[in-house]
């Protein structure tokens, strides 16, 4: 069913105020006008259903802007060379520049879905991961759902620096990896610093996703540039970094339905220990969550599992373990947990509170 423009400009609202407030100046202030603006929130009605969100409109405009790096919009867009803060012209610009290629907007957010691969996540899952394969052994393979390139797929090749609060470090991983992420650690009252392995074998990988995007072609890439956040060049060179050590050992990726192919897609692995990775992925399941959870529930009926999420609370944990309202506190912070069936029964931990981009996490070890 397609969303109304209250609706839209309400997400808009939203994005604006919780999920770019003090991270990203330039999406706040763009999205909170094209709240007001019924021409420019007006094109996402042509989204498909449940995908009229920010980031889209973003991610639009941004794959514009790279095709079109010389128009005076780029001076506000770092990821193409631009320099300025936001400032009085930017919106102006950017509602022009929009609205003249309103065609084109249109024909990108009618046939596309905002897809990211935030490679600093990866310091995030990594310890529930290794955590899952110490459980289990020592072996695991590894199926993420909803992968978009499966940069994720690889975490075992990257390493990994854990700043702690009191001035520790952790480290993690080959130490000669081609990508390297930092992230800080900061410990929850009560809560002792984790032990982080530094070696994961992971002995089979595969992704699943209704899109996949492939990395060898370069308007894919091109769009999974544009829909990271054009004022954090960081990230984009980062994301490049991780496709081109991709490109010399790349995953099996599925085309398919995070439920219903879960279990077709689990059997392209090898049987043993699997682990199910899901990373900002169930909000745009909707009201499929809970068959997605009976879906990993069935499947660990048929081998030992374990599900690491790395998703808001209210999308991924609650249904399972409700009433933990301490993990709901953030709306802008998600919840690393650690799950796995036993006998049916879920054993839900939740171990950390993340930042939606990697650069941080509280750890809770519970």
């Amino acid at each position: 069913m397609p969303i109304g423009l209250d609706e839209i400009k309400s997400r808009l609202r939203k994005f604006a105020a919780v999920e770019a407030d003090g991270v990203s100046p330039l999406y706040e202030h763009l999205a909170s006008k094209a709240a007001e603006d019924d021409d420019v929130a007006g094109l996402l009605t042509d989204a498909r259903g449940g995908e009229a969100r920010a980031t889209l409109l973003m991610a639009t405009a941004h794959r514009l802007i790279q095709a079109d790096p010389i128009h005076p919009l780029s001076r506000y867009y770092p990821s193409v060379g631009g320099f300025d803060g936001v400032d009085s012209e930017t919106w102006p610009l950017f509602r022009s520049f929009l609205l003249e290629r309103a065609e084109r907007a249109r024909a990108i957010i009618s046939t596309r879905y905002t897809q990211t691969n935030e490679v600093r996540r990866a310091a995030l899952v990594y310890p529930a991961v290794t955590a899952a394969a110490k459980e289990a052994g020592g072996k695991i393979a590894l199926l993420e759902v909803g992968c978009s390139a499966g940069l994720l797929l690889g975490l075992d090749k990257f390493s990994y620096r854990y700043q702690c609060a009191g001035g520790e470090q952790l480290i993690a991983g080959p130490a000669k990896a081609a990508v390297g992420l930092h992230c800080a650690l900061d410990l929850a009252p009560g809560a002792v610093t984790p032990k982080v392995p530094k070696k994961l074998t992971i002995t089979a990988r595969a992704g699943l996703d209704r899109a996949p995007v492939d990395l060898a072609d370069e308007d894919e890439l091109a769009w999974l540039e544009a829909c990271v956040w054009a004022d954090q060049p960081d990230r984009i060179r980062l994301l490049r970094t991780a496709a081109a050590a991709q490109g010399k050992q790349r995953p099996d990726l599925i085309t398919g339905d995070a439920v219903d192919d879960l279990a077709s897609a689990a059997a392209t692995v090898p049987d043993g220990p699997l682990v199910v990775l899901t990373s900002h992925v169930l909000a745009y399941l909707g009201e499929r969550r809970a068959e997605f959870l009976d879906a990993l529930r069935k499947l660990a009926g048929d081998r030992p599992l374990w599900w690491v999420s790395e998703e808001f609370y209210a999308a991924a944990l609650e249904p399972l373990v409700p009433g933990r309202t301490e993990l709901a506190e953030s709306a802008d912070q998600a919840v690393l947990g650690l799950v796995r069936w036993d006998g049916g029964a879920p054993d839900v931990r939740a171990l950390a509170r993340t930042a939606p981009h990697g650069q941080r996490m509280t750890w809770l070890g519970v």
